[in-house]
């Protein structure tokens, strides 16, 4: 298996189901900013119905209608039904993602936690999603929402040490540094509160003084 992430905002998508796995899949995808959501649906319930809104196509895909997406989500399909939309899908070359049935498709989505911009996922290969999930709730309980003003922190840190000229090794080792004095990756201290961001004039004292 080989990780990537997927600009979803970027690309057309289809979701292929009617009952609360496809609502689910629906929110995962709204979280992610996708923005050209094409949901397929001959029987949706009325929470997908609700959710899905304009987007909703009260149909089973064909073959032209799957022609011009980047990728598939299917979920709520039963066996003989994922299987034939999974055979349509590999004959046009677009990736797959078949909810609980790995083996039919060709990308399987992680676990996943987000905390604004960081995201974490957890994946076993489709082997386990039970322990995927387990796991994911056991990072939940590390990572609290103080996350994303961490990231803002180091992501104007960085811009700073950019524009004072740090290379990339620089950065990449004052990154380390920062973090390890705020002990934010510790498993036996309370992480220590936020201190201000430096400004680019006091980046070399900072670092080199």
């Amino acid at each position: 298996m080989f990780p990537i992430l997927l600009d979803l905002a970027k690309l057309r998508v289809a979701l292929v189901g009617n009952g609360p796995a496809a609502v689910k899949r629906l929110a995962l995808l709204d979280v992610d900013e996708a923005r050209h959501v094409t949901v397929f649906a001959d029987a949706p319930s009325p929470e997908l119905a609700a959710a899905a809104g304009a987007r909703l196509r009260h149909a089973a895909p064909s073959a032209a209608d799957l022609a011009g997406m980047h990728i598939v989500f299917a979920a709520d399909l039963d066996e003989c039904r994922a299987a034939a939309l999974a055979a349509t899908v590999r004959a046009l070359g677009i990736l797959f993602h078949a909810e609980d049935r790995p083996a039919l498709g060709n990308v399987h989505a992680p676990a996943q936690m987000r905390r604004g911009d960081l995201l974490l996922t957890v994946s076993t290969n489709g082997r386990s999603p039970g322990l995927a999930r387990r796991l994911k709730r056991f990072l939940e309980g590390l990572f609290g929402a103080e996350w994303q003003e961490r990231l803002d922190a180091l992501t104007a840190l960085r811009q700073n040490w950019r524009e004072a000229g740090a290379l990339p090794a620089e950065i990449a080792r004052w990154t380390e540094e920062w973090v390890d004095r705020h002990h934010w990756l510790d498993t036996d201290a309370h992480a220590a509160p936020l201190a201000p961001v430096p400004q680019r004039r006091d980046v070399t004292r900072l670092h080199h003084g």
